[in-house]
């Protein structure tokens, strides 16, 4: 009897081994390390990023606070240890305090100056500040100091995208999948998820399709592909279907931002009252985050312009991140705002900012047409945009 059930327990170990996501065993493996060893601080610094990683596959912030709880760990055994600044700078980008993950960033690599992560840091938070010229030049750095490392090929992909260059960003991209094993599921998830946003941009939605369908294969229910495949179903005016996969993805990760989405989903299946009172519920939630980091101001503003007509919370909301970070999309969510409040020549400047860059995004684009004939005389915001 012993035996059967010593037996028993191994096959569950194995079983859950099997079910349990990259980030999942990668906790389970530092946990171990820690148990054999309470004094390593190596050890916490695992625990930190695979708890990390576990907010990403399921869009749970409250990982980054567990996340955090390991890192002190890492210092109370080994005080400024590197490993614990770079797992720090990680964790600043994922509660998207951008500007004290620059400074930590920048700071880290005056004393490695050739360190590939610390770049990628670098690249991350000057994209998400709308420093793209400094991001392209740590991305740079990245790939001259390890030719073909995955982290930078998505980090060049990303930059590709921003400045216009699809097919580029999509040859990197792909290049990063062939070279992420197969055994690291939400990786290649988020890779193919990626692929498909740059094939939808594109135009190309049957394309988007096939390689959303891969990536819930790869990595079941996964949050971020749920989102992709919705906008490829409203691509394709199946806006019952985009909401149930809107409606999936905010039951796996209950965000404002998400549920903006899926409040216009039902506004574009004619499920009015149900919009009212997803948009109701978005703004309460989303107001309850608008002075933190992390956020959803560009859904807020965008909600109080084009939604609850309500241009001066609009400017309101679009300032405040505007004055944290002036990336393409905080650029293009302050220019809609001024442009609802008849700021038309202002609107352009910072339209024609955002366009200037190269993105092709649809949404952008549309705006600066829209922005261009409210403006009269000059040469107006987004000319020449198709």
């Amino acid at each position: 009897m012993k035996r059967l059930l010593v037996s028993l327990l191994i096959l569950c170990t194995w079983a859950a081994a099997e079910t349990a996501s990259p980030a999942e065993r990668a906790i389970a493996e530092a946990q171990q390390s820690i148990e054999k060893n309470p004094k390593q601080a190596e050890a916490y610094n695992s625990l930190a990023l695979a708890l990390a990683r576990r907010a990403r596959e399921t869009s749970d912030v409250t990982y980054y606070d567990k996340a955090e709880s390991a890192l002190q760990k890492s210092l109370e055994v080994a005080p400024a240890n590197v490993g614990a600044r770079k797992t720090h700078i990680w964790l600043l980008l994922g509660k998207h305090e951008f500007a004290k993950a620059l400074d930590a960033a920048e700071a880290l690599n005056k004393s490695m100056p050739d360190d590939v992560m610390v770049y990628g840091f670098l690249t991350d938070a000057n994209a998400e500040l709308g420093n793209y010229a400094d991001a392209e030049k740590a991305t740079n750095w990245m790939l001259k100091l390890r030719a073909g490392n995955t982290p930078g090929l998505t980090r060049a992909a990303y930059l590709r995208e921003l400045f216009g260059d699809l097919d580029g960003a999509m040859e990197l991209m792909t290049m990063a999948l062939q070279s992420t094993s197969i055994t690291q599921s939400e990786d290649r998830a988020w890779i193919l998820t990626q692929m498909a946003h740059l094939r939808l941009l594109a135009g190309a939605s049957g394309d988007a399709e096939k390689l959303l369908q891969q990536a819930l294969i790869t990595f079941p229910g996964y949050h971020y592909a749920l989102g992709q495949l919705a906008k490829v179903r409203i691509e394709q005016k199946r806006h019952a279907e985009a909401v149930d996969l809107l409606q999936q993805r905010y039951d796996a990760a209950p965000h404002a931002e998400n549920l903006y989405d899926l409040a216009v989903a039902l506004e574009l299946a004619e499920r009015t009252n149900d919009a009212k009172n997803a948009f109701a519920e978005f703004e309460r939630k989303s107001l309850l985050e608008t002075a933190k980091a992390d956020n959803s101001n560009h859904e807020l503003t965008f909600y109080y312009a084009d939604h609850a007509h309500d241009p001066a919370k609009a400017m309101e909301v679009a300032q405040r991140e505007f004055a944290r970070r002036h990336d393409v999309y905080t650029l293009d969510a302050y220019a809609w705002a001024l442009h609802v409040n008849g700021h038309d020549s202002d609107a352009k400047k910072q339209i024609q900012a955002a366009v200037e860059i190269g993105i092709r995004d649809a949404k952008v684009l549309s705006h600066a047409r829209e922005i261009a004939r409210g403006t009269s005389g000059d040469q107006p915001a987004g000319a020449g945009v198709q």
